[in-house]
């Protein structure tokens, strides 16, 4: 089983690391765009071009499913993406986590990149699954890009102008990029008592939903098989890079065997 992941930068980590705990005999195959990241401030044309491009090289890995793991890509490519390669390679896009972070009723915050906040796409999930709930949407410039650096004391300004911007007394954070994902630790310290909402789970379960698979972590011992490790920057195979291994996602994906 081999699982396909796509995205500008480091964003997909949280993905990637979420079928790890679930199947960790999951071969796992990381295309990203270090080229072109990142993808926010682009078109919608560019980043439809740009995923395209980096599914495409994902796909000749021959992959069971495919991840596009990046809010902006799912706005902007996932029709592309899912014309090109279904029904024989399905594709999984990335949703923010309303919903569920709305279902319990209380005041919710999302935050997002400042090209996704307030957009009409937001609006109309909010209208959606939002179950009526008192929503505020946070824009976090620069959270992303400092995310993607590595830069510690960028990603600590970014979280702090974001938690100034959000209501006290939220219910939950729903974070509207995958790259928030690798720091929802420090998130949840920045706005104390708020459930964190990604989508990185659900994400990897509806992957393996996709193809017949179930979620068995405990079915791969120390002893067991665990999958492989592709990365591909710009369609072609290197190493991981040196700041994914900065987040505990990333660290944990750089002790696994390559992919033959």
């Amino acid at each position: 089983m081999k699982i396909a992941l796509v995205d500008s930068g480091i964003g997909l980590l949280a993905a990637a690391a979420a079928v790890r705990r679930m199947r960790p005999d999951a071969d796992l195959v990381l295309s990203c765009d270090p080229a072109g990241m990142p993808w926010g401030p682009r078109t919608a044309q560019d980043v439809s071009d740009r995923a395209l491009q980096c599914a495409l090289a994902a796909a000749e890995c021959r992959p069971d499913a495919l991840i596009v793991a990046c809010n902006t890509a799912s706005v902007h490519a996932l029709a592309a993406v899912r014309a090109a390669l279904e029904p024989a390679l399905p594709v999984i896009g990335t949703v923010p986590a309303i919903k569920p972070a709305a279902a319990g009723g209380g005041p919710v915050a999302i935050w997002a990149t400042p090209a996704t906040t307030g957009s009409a796409y937001q609006r109309g999930l909010i209208a959606e699954f939002g179950n009526g709930a008192e929503v505020t949407e946070v824009p976090c410039p620069g959270l992303a890009d400092a995310v993607q650096a590595g830069d510690g004391a960028a990603v600590a300004a970014a979280i702090a102008a974001a938690a100034a911007l959000t209501p006290a007394g939220v219910s939950a954070v729903v974070l509207g990029c995958t790259h928030y994902e690798l720091v929802t630790d420090r998130i949840a310290a920045a706005v104390p008592g708020a459930g964190m909402f990604g989508s990185a789970d659900a994400v990897a379960a509806q992957a393996l939903r996709r193809i017949g698979q179930v979620a068995e972590p405990a079915a791969t011992t120390v002893d067991g098989p665990v999958g492989g490790l592709e990365v591909l920057l710009n369609g072609r195979s290197a190493g991981l890079p040196d700041v994914a291994t900065a987040y505990p996602e990333g660290a944990a994906l750089a002790v696994t065997p390559a992919t033959a």
